[in-house]
């Protein structure tokens, strides 16, 4: 029976917010034909099927797609990993090598903003805007709405909104804050969700590091 790791990624302060993330760490317990269905009927925004754990190859499934990349469960696997004693340089996901580092209790991975879904980035005028969508602006499907909390700080207010691949609004979304932070060209926090915190920063090879705090919530049979 495949066992399951569910994680909370991108934590914020005082335990906030957090990704849920689903980890299959022996992935190939879980046969490719049945994985799409596993990532649908566990309601995650992303399961992660892992190949081969000592190389970092992987597999990521939203409840309707795969996906080439996305940064949350990059993260969160990289992170889970380490504590297992598996401490790898980088991840294999579909679209390519993703170097990964740890500083403190926090887990940062870098991508290039091309590998991440075409989010549009639709800027408000205040953070209260922000705040008051019921459901994505103009019924994008997929889309970041955001605002500077503090301009000059680099603190952005962010949510994401992606029916697209199958998930409504998002409570951390990596691979929108490596796109954020190539079209801004600078360093910023994002504050996305109910409290998830994300540091994100542009890297002069054209890929941008992303990175945040993981908190384990459950080992289970599936």
């Amino acid at each position: 029976m495949p066992e399951l790791h569910v994680l909370k990624v991108f934590v914020g302060e005082g335990g906030s917010g957090g990704n849920p993330l689903g980890v299959f760490v022996e992935g190939s317990e879980v046969p490719e034909e049945d994985r799409q269905a596993v990532a649908a009927d566990l309601g995650f925004s992303e399961t992660v099927f892992v190949e081969d754990a000592a190389h970092g190859e992987l597999r990521i499934f939203t409840p309707a797609t795969e996906l080439p990349f996305a940064g949350h469960p990059l993260v969160g696997t990289a992170w889970l990993l380490a504590s297992q004693g598996l401490e790898v340089s980088a991840l294999r996901p579909p679209a390519g090598e993703v170097p990964v580092r740890f500083e403190a209790d926090l887990t940062y991975i870098s991508g290039r903003p091309e590998w991440a879904p075409e989010f549009e980035h639709l800027r408000l005028d205040s953070p209260a805007e922000v705040e008051a969508l019921d459901g994505p602006p103009d019924s994008h499907d997929l889309a970041g709405a955001w605002a500077w909390e503090d301009e000059a700080a680099g603190r952005v207010r962010v949510r994401v909104f992606a029916p697209r691949v199958g998930v409504y609004e998002d409570e951390a979304t990596g691979a929108h804050a490596v796109r954020l932070a190539a079209v801004l060209g600078r360093t910023i926090t994002i504050h996305q969700g109910q409290g998830s915190l994300i540091l994100a920063e542009p890297r002069g090879d054209g890929t941008v590091e992303i990175g945040g705090r993981t908190e384990p919530v459950e080992i289970r049979d599936y």
